[in-house]
């Protein structure tokens, strides 16, 4: 089993990326809101440093979403598949980053293991 984290910058996808997971069969996520460190570093006063990279960030997009979602292992690919396809690539800047963990125990997700 993975733990696939998908932190969702281009967060207008949303709706259809969680539509489009669930039709491929990839059922049962939790979703966070989220915020970056250089968005969060960028508002503390005395760090004069990102505010000299403001340019490279986009100004209207502050907030983001995190999707936890536990899945087999070879169903890892679907998701990545899926989010490329929903995003447009998450090789684009600020669309967002998909990263998983192995999960060695599970309870109550109705899943084998």
């Amino acid at each position: 089993m993975k733990l696939a984290i998908i932190v969702l910058n281009k967060t207008e996808c949303l709706e259809e990326l969680l539509e489009s997971l669930y039709e491929e069969g990839l059922q049962g996520a939790t979703i966070l809101d989220s915020q970056g460190m250089a968005h969060t570093l960028e508002d503390m006063e005395g760090v004069e440093f990102f505010m000299s990279i403001r340019k490279f960030l986009n100004p209207g997009h502050r907030e983001s979403k995190t999707i936890f979602t536990v899945v087999e292992d070879e169903r890892l690919k679907d998701v990545s598949r899926v989010v490329n396809q929903v995003t447009g690539g998450l090789d684009q800047p600020d669309t967002g980053i998909l990263f998983a963990v192995d999960v060695p125990y599970t309870e109550g997700l109705g899943l084998s293991k």
